[in-house]
């Protein structure tokens, strides 16, 4: 949520912010009227408080016959600072109502463009591999290798769902333990969190304003199922506050996600790139507002190591404004190299973001840290990257390591949690 102060001494800024992100700037306009709206009420119930207990004070000294007459007016004066109390409350969350429907505004280092088309590659990195052979899809060599199942799930669960098998269940476990190590490594607080969550915390991250069709909601416990571990970590400090000295705060996190993928209707329907349910290593982090990009940076670095690592080639994006979501100010996307797409052509596909989010979560799950320079709290900013989404890292695992045979290596750098297993074959 943006600070209604900001708005107030920023309206063009603001405007041209959201305008970037692709909503419709009246909405200021209407904010901006509202706050008035509120500021003049709140003036005026502060003047009547002060007739009231003006009048109340002079009770003390007054005659019978006075007394009874400011009775009289007190008893009025009592209806009408009700009623207007009660205005001010409809008034307050018409207001909370739409500043909560206000995007975080997209930082400087974000390129300005309506959707992915505006994306830029900042970056591509590593060797495409070379075959001597036309490289298959996942789909066709795990299901020939007996390490993925779509069929069975499907029977089960529906559609947009898949068993991992055999090596395929081994590969998420070692991916796992491989993430955690690395990132441990370098501080982050290692995290199983919950993944059903209450609505005001997840609220409080930006995913429910808009976007509320893609998350499983469970009426009968007023529950929901989070999406990405991220939704858990960031209201852990809700309604808390850091000392300086504890910033940077930063988390990895396991966790099994939950989408509806309802605004992806005919997109990779089959397989388990787009699935309903899938798992993942997310990192989180509270910063103070002066190192966020560092840390931001940082995320990103850690992001590319870990598929440097598994050396599988990638490219990295800026993410422009029309394609951040509503809590992220600048994001950075990781693609991998998937040769066996588009019938052997191949083509990137997304494993990775991280984002940027400033303090527009904080603000809505008040979220602050004391600041020694000033002796005030302020919010700290907040920061995610996916450590690995691990069924995608299969995926390019799948097609970056596959052999003529239809057999999958290894990538080197989990072989060891392979219990040394170097090749997937039958």
């Amino acid at each position: 949520m943006l600070d209604i102060k900001f708005i107030r001494e920023n309206p063009q800024i603001v405007k041209e912010g959201i305008r970037n992100k692709g909503v419709d700037a009246k909405i200021i306009d209407e904010i901006l009227e509202l706050d008035s709206q509120k500021r003049e009420l709140l003036q005026l119930i502060e003047n009547l408080r002060a007739k009231k207990n003006a009048l109340e004070d002079k009770l003390v000294s007054v005659s019978h016959e006075e007394k009874e007459e400011i009775l009289n007016v007190l008893r009025d004066a009592k209806k009408v600072l009700s009623a207007k109390e009660e205005e001010l409350d409809l008034l307050d969350k018409k207001l909370f109502t739409k500043m909560s429907l206000v995007p975080n505004l997209p930082l400087d280092y974000t390129p300005v463009g309506p959707d992915e088309k505006f994306n830029v590659v900042a970056k591509e990195v590593g060797k495409k591999p070379v075959f001597n052979f036309k490289p298959k899809d996942y789909l066709t060599l795990g299901e020939n290798l007996d390490i993925i199942d779509v069929e069975r799930a499907s029977k089960i669960s529906g559609s947009r769902f898949g068993f991992l098998k055999r090596e395929g269940a081994l590969l998420e476990i070692a991916l796992v333990k491989f993430a955690f190590d690395k990132i441990t490594k370098k501080g982050f607080i290692p995290v199983i969190p919950p993944v059903l969550i209450k609505r005001e915390p997840f609220w409080g991250m930006g995913y429910l304003d808009r976007g509320e069709e893609e998350v499983y909601y469970l009426p009968k416990d007023d529950l929901y199922l989070v999406g990405t571990a991220e939704q858990m970590i960031g209201p852990m400090h809700m309604n808390e506050t850091f000392k300086a000295e504890e910033l940077p705060r930063r988390y990895v996190a396991f966790s099994s996600c939950f989408r509806r993928e309802a605004g992806s209707y005919g997109k990779d329907t089959k397989g388990i790139l787009r699935v309903h349910q899938f798992d993942k290593v997310e990192m989180f982090i509270f910063a103070k507002p002066e190192e966020a990009k560092k840390e931001h940076e940082l995320l990103l670095s850690i992001e590319e190591e870990l598929m440097q690592n598994l050396q599988i080639p990638y490219r990295v994006l800026n993410i422009c404004s029309g394609d951040l979501g509503d809590p992220a100010a600048a994001k950075y996307d990781i693609e991998a190299w998937l040769p066996g797409q588009k019938d052997g052509e191949g083509e990137y596909r997304e494993t990775h973001s991280t984002s940027n989010c400033t303090d527009y979560q904080a603000r809505r799950l008040n979220i602050k840290y004391q600041d020694p320079k000033t002796n005030k709290n302020n919010f700290v900013y907040t920061l995610n990257g996916t450590g690995l989404a691990i069924g995608r890292t299969i995926i390019a695992i799948i097609e970056n390591y596959q052999t003529k045979e239809g057999y999958i290596k290894i990538p080197r750098v989990l072989v060891p949690y392979m219990n040394g297993l170097k090749v997937i074959k039958r």
